[in-house]
This record gives structure tokens, C-alpha cells and sequence, in this order.
């Protein structure tokens, strides 16, 4: 009896270790072009602090430049201002105090201190903040016996942002697309293959396969979190990278559609779990609702392959309506009480995925009611 319980236990642990694994060799995908593109800004940032400025002390030019590209995934603009903004304040308020108070471990700590609160009171961001006092630390314990740098750190600063840029948006930049694709795919093949899983669960009677679902969906959610992340980054290279201008159709695509998806993701976990209630419930269930939630799987694969054919997702509009159109079906016929929710939420997230195609709000909640109907 202890050995039969053992061996799922054991099968649970390598698969989710199994998944980790994964997990870990897409992240190295997605972010080995950034490591890339941090390692040549330094370099180039260094020789240009040298050559140009002929600056001996080129520490803030390597550092502002992986700041630039380090700092966020997306934003790289509005990223680099901040952080040479940043490193301006803390440089400033840095060299003021060494120069009234001193160097030192308390000295250090007022340095820090102020420049975090100046940034504050200035309502900057916390990337400001952490960059101010960050630079603040610099000036107090890398070179506290240099006086009268106050401009060449700060050029060295701009041109380290410069070059952080000029890295990420010309020299190297990421291929979006195959950076979308590497975690859109995952991540929306897992989607849509949760849903099949759970019509058949549902159409099996199996309430044991409906609550392991439903952890696995907890699992999967930050693969829908970086694919948010992912698309930010991806989309603003689109827009900036004059190499990158013929992505923009599908990166806009996506970056409309995601917030949609990601809300279609989440109302889908609370589907499930009703799924599981009615399941344990011993409730009715009619061969129209497993089927409207296999349609709802295939609307979420066909959205994503219409996204990235530069399509009108037609097909995917299509197969959500389908979906209500099955779900209002088995609502007509001998259904329970957590049926009914199920349905419910079938509607909801029929919504969303409508709303992820491109379709208006008033618009979307019409073409709904009608499918439920049995129009349309």
C-alpha cells in the first residue's frame, strides 16, 4: 500500500523537476542575446570612455551602458534616463558630502541615504533611486581621493547609456520575433493543451485529473507573465531598431492581445476548479460542454498562429463563438448547479479571447450573447 502511494509521489517529483529543468534552458534561451549585448556594451563603453573622453577613471561608462540594457527587459529608452539620471545624482551628491564630510563607513551610509532620498523627493522611479544610491556607494568607496571629476563621471555616464542603446537597438538587436516565439510557445501550447486536458477530464468524469490540472496551471502562470515581459521588450526593439521595422505588424499584434490572454489564462483556473466542484459533486454533465472547452483549446491555438501569419485571427473569433454556442447548448439541457458557473465562465473567457482578436468591448459581449443564443 506505502509503495503504490510512493511511486505517483515519485512520478509528481520528476515531473516537476523534469519542468524546472525546462524552465531553466528557455530562460537561457530568452536571455543569452542579453548577456551578449551587456558584455559588448561594456567593452565598447570602456574603449570609448579611454579613447574619446581619454578618461582614466572610465568606471561609470561600462557600468551606465549594462545599466542601460541590464535594468529591464523593455524600456530601454525610458530605462536609460532614469539610470543616467541617476547616476548624475548620486555623482553629485556623492562628491558634495565627501567634500563637507569625509570618507568613511557612517560617511558612506549618509551618502546613500541622501541620494535615495533626494531621488524620492524628486517622485523618481526605484530604478532612479537604486541607481542614485548605487553611484553613491561608488563615489564613497572606489574613488573618494579624486576631486574635480564631477563632469567626467557624469560624460562617462552618457556615453556608457549611449553606447547601452546604440548595443541593444543597432548594433545587436534581438530578432523579436524568435524571441516571442521561444515563449509564446511554450507557454500558449501549455494553454491550450491544459484545455483539452481538462474537456477530457471533464468529459471522463475524472475530478482527480481536474484538481492536478489546476496545479499545473498554477505552475504555468509565469510562463504568461514572461511572455508579457517578453513582448514589452520585443516591441519597443520593433519600433526602435530601423532592422527590426518589418516585426512591428506582429509585435502589435501581441502586445494588444496579451493582457486579453493573460485574463483568459486566469478566469481559466477558476473554470477548472468549478470543473473539479462539479466533478466531486456527481453533477450532469452534457457531451456539449467537454466540447465547448476542447473549442476554447483550439481557439487559443489558432489565435497564436494567426498572430504570428500577420492574419486577421478570423479562425480563432470563430472557434471562441463555437465554443458558446456548445456551452449554451448544454445549458439548456439537464445541467447542475457549478454546470451553470462553468458556463458562466466559459462566456467570460470567451470574452477575453474575443477581445485579445482585436474585437471592440461592446462589441465582443454582443457577439457572446448572440453565440449563446444559438445565433450567429
Amino acid at each position: 500500500m506505502a509503495l503504490s502511494q510512493c511511486k505517483p509521489a515519485a512520478a509528481k517529483a520528476d515531473s516537476r523537476l523534469r519542468q524546472q529543468c525546462q524552465e531553466i534552458y528557455r530562460r537561457l534561451q530568452t536571455y543569452f542575446i542579453l548577456a551578449v549585448q551587456a558584455g559588448l556594451a561594456a567593452a565598447l563603453a570602456w574603449l570609448a570612455a579611454r579613447m574619446l573622453l581619454g578618461n582614466e577613471d572610465s568606471t561609470f561608462a561600462p557600468a551606465a551602458a549594462v545599466g542601460v540594457i541590464a535594468a529591464a527587459i523593455g524600456n530601454h529608452a525610458r530605462r536609460a534616463v532614469e539610470l543616467v539620471a541617476g547616476v548624475g545624482l548620486g555623482i553629485l551628491v556623492g562628491d558634495l558630502l565627501i567634500g563637507l564630510l569625509g570618507t568613511g563607513a557612517w560617511q558612506t551610509g549618509a551618502i546613500v541615504f541622501v541620494a535615495i532620498a533626494v531621488a524620492a523627493a524628486v517622485r523618481g522611479t526605484g530604478a532612479l533611486m537604486a541607481q542614485a544610491g548605487g553611484t553613491g556607494v561608488l563615489i564613497a568607496t572606489v574613488t573618494p581621493n579624486n576631486p574635480d571629476l564631477e563632469l567626467p563621471r557624469t560624460l562617462n555616464a552618457l556615453i556608457g547609456g549611449a553606447i547601452g542603446l546604440l548595443v541593444v537597438l543597432v548594433i545587436v538587436p534581438l530578432n523579436p520575433l524568435r524571441t516571442l516565439r521561444r515563449v509564446a510557445d511554450p507557454a500558449l501550447d501549455t494553454f491550450a493543451k491544459q484545455m483539452t486536458a481538462t474537456a477530457r477530464a471533464l468529459a471522463d468524469g475524472d475530478a482527480r485529473a481536474a484538481e492536478e490540472l489546476l496545479d499545473e496551471m498554477r505552475d504555468a502562470e509565469p510562463e504568461l507573465d514572461r511572455l508579457d515581459e517578453v513582448i514589452i521588450a520585443a516591441d519597443e526593439v520593433a519600433r526602435h531598431s530601423p532592422l527590426r521595422w518589418r516585426r512591428r505588424r506582429v509585435l502589435a499584434a501581441y502586445s494588444q492581445g496579451v493582457e486579453h490572454m493573460e485574463r483568459a489564462f486566469r478566469n481559466s483556473r477558476a473554470l477548472v476548479r468549478r470543473i473539479g466542484t462539479a466533478l466531486r459533486d456527481d453533477e450532469p454533465v452534457p457531451p456539449d460542454l467537454p466540447a465547448a472547452i476542447e473549442l476554447y483549446g483550439e481557439a487559443v491555438r489558432m489565435l497564436h498562429r494567426e498572430y504570428l501569419a500577420v492574419e486577421e485571427p478570423v479562425g480563432a473569433r470563430e472557434r471562441v463563438l463555437a465554443a458558446v454556442r456548445e456551452a449554451g447548448k448544454a445549458c439548456r439541457q439537464d445541467i447542475g448547479f457549478s454546470g451553470t458557473i462553468v458556463v458562466s465562465q466559459l462566456r467570460t473567457i470567451a470574452n477575453d479571447l474575443l477581445r485579445a482578436t482585436g474585437v471592440p468591448r461592446n462589441e465582443a459581449r454582443r457577439m457572446v450573447r448572440r453565440a449563446a443564443a444559438g445565433y450567429g
